[in-house]
């Protein structure tokens, strides 16, 4: 049995005579500091004290509205340059470095339900409630001449969305059935349907360009090819799906925006079970947008709130909200990564920070290389208790916290339930349903 003692060497830490200064033991190595770590970790603790001071996301609302804001387009080519179509029949084009609208345009009667800008940027297509689907410059009119539409198309049912291809004069619009028109048509190149319920909106993959989603009210998200004159596959959910946004950067990759408050991100190539379960909202999701870098997205509610996700995490960044703001219907990130836009029931469109305590304007090289090095810092230590703490604490209206605590005692509920059935039940009778399965009824292809 071998004992390890503890051996001081006296000479290394005895002073021979009063006088004699006390020895510290040291390492002389100019990189390294005896008290490097306290140092950056109290330094990093400051750093993330005042990311929550400065946290200041709202920017400025766009009030001109006479209804509840129903739609929002980016411009392709102009970043300061937006479009919103509202509840009753009005298009707004804003400029956002002014933050003021200028031009409008009535263009419906009732709805304005969709409406995307050409990949050109000199002309927008709207869709409404009057069974029309007009082309508009995005000029306004000359001196002395009229608003009015470029095209217009007559068609049979109401349409409930449109989006443009990103690259050839193609849109889609939605409704019944999925139609894809040629520009200079006024009758679509093809329809294509796989049941009989109506569709709310539909996208252009931005990568994959001839590849479209669809999201229908009988819980379908339906993908097709536009090469193809049948549907790919769909795969059908436990509740509906609002509306879905494709990953800018990764072809495949598409999140959807359910009923039952959460949203789910897929793989197209394998629908059996999404990549990720988005859960934090406590009301139905109505819309959802990606960032140009595709790392994250935001996602609008019922809730009266606006939540950012990274595209990895199952939870919330950042919650946005105001005393003020209603259901919010619609979202946009901006294509320079800066900036979220929201338009919500109460006729107003607000323009939010995408990084909650940015400093805007011309940065010194100075505030540069601290931002940096505080973001470092930040990094290094943020699996450290009090960190994490002060960094994921957000103030939430009273009703969203209120909900929150009983989802969470009803989500404990289930389990708890679950677990007395598995446990009293015939071994291997109750297979454990993983959260990502649990929402999904089927795959058809």
């Amino acid at each position: 049995m071998r004992v390890k003692v503890l051996s001081r060497n006296p000479d290394d830490y005895v002073r021979e005579t009063k006088l004699d200064l006390q020895r510290v033991p040291r390492n002389y190595d100019p990189t390294l500091h005896p008290f490097e770590v306290p140092r950056e970790y109290t330094r990093a603790l400051n750093a993330t004290k005042l990311e929550r001071v400065f946290a200041k996301p709202f920017l400025s609302s766009l009030d001109g509205h006479r209804d509840g804001v129903n739609c929002m387009a980016k411009h392709p080519k102009s970043l300061s340059t937006v479009l919103s179509g509202a509840c009753d029949g009005e298009v707004k084009i804003w400029n956002l470095t002014k933050r003021q609208c200028i031009r409008t345009i009535q263009a419906h009667e009732g709805f304005v339900r969709g409406m995307c800008a050409r990949f050109c940027g000199t002309s927008f297509f709207t869709v409404g409630d009057d069974k029309t689907v007009k082309q508009w410059k995005m000029e306004g009119p000359e001196y002395g001449e009229e608003e009015e539409p470029i095209h217009t198309i007559l068609g049979k049912t109401v349409y409930t969305g449109i989006d443009h291809h990103w690259k050839e004069a193609v849109f889609a619009t939605c409704g019944h059935q999925v139609d894809i028109w040629d520009e200079q048509r006024t009758s679509p190149m093809c329809s294509l349907t796989w049941g009989f319920d109506s569709i709310s909106s539909v996208k252009f993959n931005p990568i994959e360009t001839y590849l479209l989603g669809s999201c229908a009210s009988d819980r379908n998200i339906v993908l097709y090819d536009m090469r193809k004159s049948t549907p790919l596959k769909k795969v059908i959910l436990n509740m509906r799906t609002n509306t879905l946004c494709w990953n800018p950067m990764e072809a495949f990759v598409f999140t959807a925006a359910n009923e039952d408050y959460n949203l789910y991100t897929f793989d197209m190539r394998f629908l059996e079970s999404p990549v990720r379960v988005h859960m934090d909202h406590v009301s139905a999701v109505l819309d959802v947008d990606y960032s140009p870098t595709g790392k994250e997205f935001v996602s609008a509610s019922f809730d009266k709130s606006v939540r950012i996700f990274p595209v990895d995490k199952g939870h919330s960044r950042e919650v946005y909200h105001t005393k003020r703001m209603q259901h919010v219907i619609t979202v946009k990130w901006t294509s320079d990564n800066k900036y979220i836009l929201c338009g919500s029931d109460e006729m107003n469109i607000r323009l939010w920070k995408a990084n909650a305590s940015e400093k805007l304007g011309v940065l010194a090289p100075r505030e540069k290389a601290a931002m940096n090095y505080n973001q470092k810092l930040k990094e290094k230590f943020q699996y450290h208790p009090q960190i994490r703490r002060i960094a994921r604490h957000r103030h939430l209206p009273k009703s969203i916290f209120c909900q929150i605590k009983e989802q969470r005692i009803m989500r404990e509920a289930r389990r708890r339930k679950e677990l007395n059935r598995r446990k009293h039940s015939k071994p291997g009778s109750m297979p454990v349903v993983s959260e990502r399965k649990k929402h999904i009824v089927a795959v058809v292809k």
